[in-house]
């Protein structure tokens, strides 16, 4: 009879110790409703934008605050070397990252950025050529920021007149005149093209990625290479012309030695500020070459944001990265730093339109390539220019000068 009674007790202490056991992982309804994941994302973004990616992270996290518990982190990292900087330490570099639209392929192909998932969206709220500067071989790998990385014309009206800033040559005398400057940063080849971009004479990306072709040295056509580099020599000898840098540029127009300068977008709100109604804004002038008048080029680009493919929470990564970049942000960005938008609607809205640079850049454009070109370009470039803007102090010849530096710039 003991036996008996046994059986029924321990199946009886079985069931409690399972029923025990079950509660004590079933969590009750208020455990589960206060568990949110903990989102840690790095940023990195130009040290001037900071309090504007500040206020956009402000409002990200206040957007999705019951979805997750974040800790979002703003570093300064310069546009133009942010590859650089994520490729020495992929793991370690941040999460979202906002950069020039010529680091996109060498990003991509280090398998430092994804693809982008159901881009659809994307390609239709932003301008065409922000999506192809995007992009690599038509696949998105970024998503598009601004539309407005080029160069036009600032000018002073209460110098020059519409017929003056058709043409450099001209606008240099008036400056020269008037004991003024013209100015124009000739170390960087980014600015140099202007000269070479509507001659004939070309330089591009060949199809490694990673080399230069280049004929600025050209000796045959109607456009040689020569002729660019007296054209040069002539506008460096006038004494209305300057070289310098942007930041000697504001500088210029801040202490009114500089009237007239090439730059871009971002400069828009100090020299408004300075000249107040007599600033001005158009595309390039023309200028004179091999007895011709050469419209001058310019390279564009577009800034843009990217995910890191080593981001631990690369889906909130990507949500705060379509944040930054939505219509919105992207119309908080003109009001706060005057950068033109690559969102369609954003483009199109009142303010922008009105805004003299963005009519510049839309008058420019027409002149105008993507910036694709391998990184041995900059050095020889500068180097040629340099000698360009001294006048050419040791007398060297042009032709060979020219060969030197294209021998540089298509170095394998």
């Amino acid at each position: 009879m003991k036996r008996k009674c046994f059986l029924p007790l321990l199946v009886a202490g079985a069931i409690f110790l399972l029923t025990a056991c079950t509660a004590k992982k079933t969590p009750t309804a208020d455990q589960s409703a206060s568990t949110t994941p903990d989102i840690k994302l790095t940023v990195w973004g130009a040290q001037e934008d900071e309090a504007l990616l500040q206020e956009i992270i402000a409002s990200f996290q206040k957007r999705y605050a019951d979805q997750a518990d974040f800790d979002i982190t703003f570093q300064a990292q310069s546009e133009s070397s942010c590859k650089d900087a994520l490729l020495a330490d992929l793991e370690g570099g941040a999460d979202v990252l906002t950069f020039a639209d010529d680091q996109v392929a060498s990003l991509a192909a280090a398998g430092a950025l994804d693809p982008i998932e159901d881009d659809a969206q994307i390609r239709s709220a932003n301008i065409p050529a922000s999506i192809e500067a995007a992009s690599v071989d038509g696949v998105l790998y970024a998503y598009p920021l601004t539309a407005d990385n080029g160069y036009f014309l600032y000018y002073n009206k209460e110098y020059f007149s519409e017929n003056d800033i058709k043409s450099l040559n001209g606008m240099t005398e008036v400056a020269a005149l008037a004991g003024r400057k013209v100015s124009m940063d000739w170390s960087s080849a980014w600015y140099v093209y202007a000269f070479f971009g509507n001659t004939g004479l070309e330089v591009g990306l060949n199809e490694d990625g990673l080399t230069n072709y280049c004929t600025w040295n050209s000796v045959d056509g109607p456009i040689k290479g020569v002729d660019v580099a007296q054209a040069m020599l002539s506008i460096a000898g006038s004494y209305g012309f300057a070289n310098q840098t942007d930041e000697e540029f504001l500088a210029g127009v801040q202490d009114g030695s500089v009237i007239a300068g090439v730059s871009g977008a971002w400069n828009a709100m100090t020299v408004e500020e300075i000249w107040g109604e007599n600033a001005g804004a158009a595309k390039l002038p023309a200028y004179t070459c091999a007895g011709q008048e050469i419209q001058m080029a310019s390279f564009s680009g577009c800034k843009l944001v990217g995910v890191n493919a080593y981001s631990k929470h690369p889906k909130w990564a990507a949500q705060l990265a379509q944040w930054i970049t939505s219509e919105e942000n992207q119309t908080l960005r003109f009001s706060m730093r005057g950068q033109g938008p690559s969102n369609i609607n954003a483009a199109n809205s009142p303010e922008v339109q009105a805004s003299p640079a963005m009519a510049a850049l839309l008058a420019q454009s027409e002149f105008s390539q993507l910036q694709r070109v391998g990184g041995k370009i900059w050095d020889p470039v500068a180097v040629f220019a340099g000698n360009m803007a001294q006048g050419n102090p040791s007398g060297a010849s042009l032709q060979a000068q020219l060969d030197h530096m294209v021998e540089e710039v298509t170095a394998r």
